[in-house]
């Protein structure tokens, strides 16, 4: 009877305490050999935040050129090709070309091979032509 009694102590415990040890008898991580860099942790991850929902409120400015964009200090995006200014921000180019008026079309996609030690990374490439058709 004190064995029943300790044993039901022992799996309440058990039930309680968060598991601190791995599934595989204590060895912390995958594998433990080889460069450490592990499964798919080359560069950019495994894309992450690729299909993010729309827009959510107003647009806040992450660049220098967005904030004069935003303030009316650019009015046209000429002044910024004129100074050959990247655009980092979707809303800068929202802000000047209305709805509807910019068209894409897919010209060709084809794979990219990358030799690795695991085999081949196969990545994608893609010409897209964006415009006014003007």
């Amino acid at each position: 009877r004190d064995c029943r009694l300790e044993a039901e102590r022992l799996v309440k415990r058990l039930e309680r305490e968060p598991r601190s040890r791995s599934p595989r008898g204590g060895f912390g991580d995958r594998g433990g050999r080889g460069r450490g860099r592990g499964r798919g942790r080359g560069r950019g991850g495994r894309g992450g935040n690729r299909g993010r929902g729309g827009d959510e409120g107003p647009w806040v400015p992450c660049t220098k050129l967005g904030r004069l964009v935003k303030d009316n200090k650019i009015n046209s995006l000429e002044e910024i090709f004129l100074f050959s200014l990247p655009i980092k921000e979707y809303q800068i180019v929202d802000k000047f070309m209305p709805e509807g008026v910019l068209h894409d079309d897919v010209m060709t996609i084809f794979p990219v091979q990358k030799q690795s030690s695991a085999g081949q990374r196969t990545r994608f490439k893609s010409y897209v032509l964006v415009g006014d058709k003007n």
